[in-house]
C-alpha cells in the first residue's frame, strides 16, 4: 500500500479534531515503517548517485535493508509498543503503536514480491502474496484504484472531521498524491 494511503487510512481510524498529540501519533505510526525505505533510498539515489534500477531492484532486496525493514516492520516491534501505551495508559503510545500495527495488517495482504519479514524476530519468513497493491501482473490493476476509491471516500470524512485550514490542505494533498500515483501506474504499467 502506498505510504499516503496509510497515512490517510491511519488518521481516519485514529486522529481526532483538537488532539494534535494523538493525531501526530497517528500520523507518525502510519510513516514510520516505510521511513527506513525512503531515508535509505533518499540517501543512495540523491546523495551516492546509485540508479534507481540498482535501488529498487537489488539494494531494496538486499539483506541489509531488509534486516531494516524487519525491525520497522514486525508485529512484535509495534504489538511491544501499543502494548506499552495499554499498560501505562499512554494514550499517544498507544495510538502510535496501532496505527504502526494497522499499517503492517495492510501492507501483509498486498505485497507480492516486495514484503517484509513482518514477524521478526521470531522468522525471518516473507509472505508473498498472491495480490499486490501496485504490479498488474498480481492486480495491481484493479486493487491499485480501490485503494484509492477508499482513500478517497476518506479523504472526504476527514475533511467533514477536521475544520483548519492546515488540516483540510493537508488531507487534500495526501489525496491528491495517492490518487495521482495509483493512477499514473494503471496509465502507465512498470
Amino acid at each position: 500500500m502506498n505510504t499516503q494511503a496509510h497515512l490517510i487510512i491511519g488518521t481516519a481510524a485514529f486522529a481526532k479534531p483538537n488532539r494534535w498529540k494523538i493525531n501526530l501519533a497517528a500520523i507518525a505510526g502510519s510513516l514510520v515503517p516505510d521511513l527506513s525505505l525512503y531515508v535509505l533510498s533518499v540517501y543512495y539515489l540523491f546523495f551516492a548517485g546509485v540508479s534507481p534500477g540498482i535501488v529498487f531492484g537489488q539494494m531494496y532486496f538486499s539483506d541489509q535493508w531488509q534486516s531494516i525493514f524487519s525491525v520497522d516492520n514486525s508485529f512484535f516491534v509495534w504489538g511491544i509498543i501499543a502494548g506499552a501505551g495499554f499498560y501505562f495508559k499512554n494514550d499517544v503510545v498507544k495510538i502510535f503503536g496501532l496505527a504502526g500495527c494497522l499499517h503492517l495488517a495492510l501492507d501483509l495482504p498486498l505485497h507480492n514480491d516486495d514484503g517484509r519479514a513482518h514477524f521478526w524476530p521470531l522468522s525471518d519468513w516473507i509472505y508473498s502474496s498472491p495480490i499486490s497493491y501496485w504490479d498488474p501482473n498480481h492486480y495491481g490493476n484493479i486493487f491499485g484504484p480501490l485503494e484509492a476509491i477508499l482513500c478517497i471516500i476518506l479523504c472526504v470524512i476527514l475533511v467533514f472531521r477536521f475544520r483548519s485550514i492546515k488540516a483540510r490542505a493537508g488531507i487534500i494533498l495526501l489525496g491528491f498524491l495517492e490518487t495521482f500515483f495509483i493512477f499514473m501506474n494503471v496509465l502507465n504499467p512498470l
